[in-house]
């Protein structure tokens, strides 16, 4: 069993909206939106990961994050923690540097259904939250 751990970005913008990945066609969960990030290496933080892997993936210098959720998710093939880290300083315009399309969504339209079953609990608290604003 594969066991990975995953820092992730939740990039809001001063609107209150989230920019959003989709995943490629041939990737794990295929063609779901993501927020972005990736694996961590040897080595790294959590915050370090998210910071390399939000330069490497959609172009923009963390200036400032805050840890907004961790939590753990089972999938019959692998084990994995995520580190979800809530980014509202950065510097440069978030796109898909890596051909994946990108896009800004409402913090309140956002929809659980749309992304990997391990971002639900994550999905839900942000509606919540934007919700009670």
């Amino acid at each position: 069993m594969k066991i990975l751990n995953i820092a992730v970005g939740i990039i809001r913008n001063s609107q209150g909206e989230i920019f959003i990945t989709r995943r490629a066609a041939d990737a794990h969960m295929a063609n779901k939106l993501e927020f972005p990030g990736g694996k961590i290496e040897e080595g790294e933080t959590p915050e370090q990961a998210m910071i390399r892997e939000l330069q490497e993936e959609v172009g923009i210098t963390v200036q400032g994050a805050t840890l907004f959720d961790k939590l753990k998710y089972q999938f019959p093939d692998r084990h994995i923690t995520l580190w979800f880290w809530l980014v509202e300083n950065w510097q440069g315009e978030p796109w898909g540097k890596e051909g994946q399309p990108g896009e800004w969504i409402a913090q309140s339209a956002l929809n659980a259904d749309d992304f990997p079953p391990a971002n639900e609990p994550i999905i839900n608290k942000l509606v919540q939250s934007a919700q009670a604003c």
